[in-house]
């Protein structure tokens, strides 16, 4: 009997490391740019993916979708830990509303309508002029890793459909980090 249990332990461990390896990376980051402006580091960034058969399905059905984009800036040192500069995150929610017939995106306060849903993708594969360094953080003279990515957060997504992200491809979009260096500004 523990035999049998135990095999169907390590058959089902098994397959939760087949799910976890198989994990879309379907979202590219294309370009990426960091610039000074009076308030501090402001970010440009453009992403390239298609939303799954699927997804599309679920998000005109009503369900919303929560793309976050994630951003850091680290500075190395040989003799302690990486000091974090800076850490921010970027919420972009996707939604469609069936009686104007119009998809949504939203960040914060700001909304915006499109009548298709390849309209309001655009919107959400170029983020421009977010702010991601104030210019009170003080940096060192030196050279700073960053790194940005965008992910569908599946964990806003209603539970019956968590539970489907962990096991199926069809709801996970994901990039991964794209890493640059970047000198501070003076």
């Amino acid at each position: 009997m523990r035999r049998i249990a135990l095999v169907r332990l390590v058959g089902f461990l098994a397959i939760l490391l087949v799910a976890i390896a198989a994990r879309a990376e379907d979202i590219e980051v294309r370009d990426v740019a960091l610039r000074s402006i009076e308030d501090g580091l402001v970010l440009d960034a453009d992403f390239a993916f298609e939303l799954t058969p699927r997804l599309a399905e679920v998000v005109a059905n009503g369900v919303p979708l929560y793309f976050r984009v994630d951003f850091e800036l680290t500075r190395r040192r040989w003799y302690w830990f990486d000091e974090t500069a800076a850490s921010q995150r970027l919420q972009l929610r996707l939604s469609y509303h069936a009686l104007s017939r119009q998809y949504r995106v939203s960040t914060g306060l700001l909304q915006q309508s499109f009548p298709t849903l390849e309209e309001a993708l655009n919107v959400i594969k170029r983020v421009r002029n977010w702010l991601v360094v104030e210019r009170t953080v003080k940096l060192a003279d030196a050279d700073y890793d960053a790194a940005v990515r965008m992910r569908l957060d599946t964990t806003l997504l209603p539970k019956p459909f968590q539970l489907s992200a962990l096991t199926g491809r069809d709801l996970q979009l994901e990039s991964p980090w794209k890493r640059f260096i970047v000198r501070a500004p003076r």
